[in-house]
């Protein structure tokens, strides 16, 4: 079996000067005082924001976290921690107020959202069973539903309220942080990568999904191998993959595998690998198929962001 670590590598210090330099351009190219960007807490966010500090310097960087009572518990604690290790002000704010709104038309995300975290994978796996892939896939066939009653019926109970509470925090958040940038004259950049655009893990005019997004075209596995580089803390580092809409639902349980399997594929649809080849690191067909599924299935949201 061949090694997926060496085919996914990156020259980490080679890749933290382009992004610093990507940086400094773009704060000088639009003529604003810095950069201003959500700090979730999670890998992406805090490889940027060091990489941000490290190319601007911490006058120039503006951080903000807003809190919605459906995310980790911890997550607060990890973006301050992060935060002060980068000498940086924590800005707090809330988008709980817009989010609670939202929830009254999500019924069944409403019910989950009280239910232990451990019993997320045994809903999901219920799910898959019934309608053979996981509920992030269901909302990436769009229109397909129409075609089957059961499907509609799904759609309008079920998966139509998680989608709307998955992507409303991310869409939310960006039209906060929007108006503060334009406020203070500061960049709004976001921590969109590659695996999540790949297959179409992001929210459509969310925060994720930016114009700016200095890392996008690096995979998770990537972002991980540059976060050691960087040293960001260890806490942030071993912090499981999650959207942080939903505690217990991270992205594995979202989409059905790990980053570490999805990123081997990917960089195979990139680079026109086989599947046999792609094989010999370590993957079945089955696992291919359904990642060359979900990357097909989500184009459309690559097409239609802004």
């Amino acid at each position: 079996m061949r090694s997926a670590k060496e085919l996914l590598k990156i020259d980490a210090k080679d890749t933290a000067t382009r992004i610093e330099n990507h940086i400094r351009h773009i704060v000088a190219e639009n003529r604003v005082n810095g950069i201003l960007m959500g700090l979730s807490g999670g890998l992406d966010s805090t490889v940027l924001v060091t990489l941000a500090v490290r190319a601007l310097g911490k006058e120039k960087v503006c951080v903000y976290f807003l809190q919605d009572r459906n995310g980790e518990k911890d997550s607060v604690n990890k973006a301050r921690l992060v935060a002060e290790g980068l000498g940086l002000k924590l800005n707090m704010g809330s988008i709980d107020d817009v989010m609670r709104e939202k929830e009254k038309n999500a019924a069944f995300f409403k019910f989950i959202s009280v239910l232990p975290p451990f019993m997320l994978p045994l809903a999901s796996g219920i799910y898959y069973i019934v309608v053979g892939e996981t509920p992030y896939m269901t909302t990436l066939r769009k229109e397909e539903p129409n075609k089957s009653r059961f499907r509609r019926w799904l759609y309008a109970n079920v998966v139509d309220g998680l989608e709307s509470m998955f992507d409303g925090p991310c869409a939310t958040r960006r039209v906060v942080l929007e108006k503060i940038a334009k406020e203070q004259n500061m960049l709004l950049i976001g921590s969109g990568n590659l695996s999540e655009d790949l297959t179409g893990w992001f929210t459509i005019n969310g925060v994720d999904n930016m114009p700016h997004s200095p890392i996008m075209g690096l995979l998770k596995t990537q972002i991980w191998e540059l976060a050691e580089y960087l040293n960001v803390p260890s806490e942030v580092q071993k912090r499981k993959p999650s959207a942080d809409v939903l505690r217990g639902a991270d992205d594995t349980l979202a989409l059905g595998m790990s980053f570490g399997k999805i990123d081997i594929v990917l960089h195979g649809i990139k680079n026109n690998m086989s599947d046999d080849e792609i094989v010999e690191y370590g993957l079945t067909k089955g696992e291919i198929a359904k990642v060359r599924k979900i990357y097909k299935m989500s184009a459309w949201k690559r097409t239609g962001r802004n």
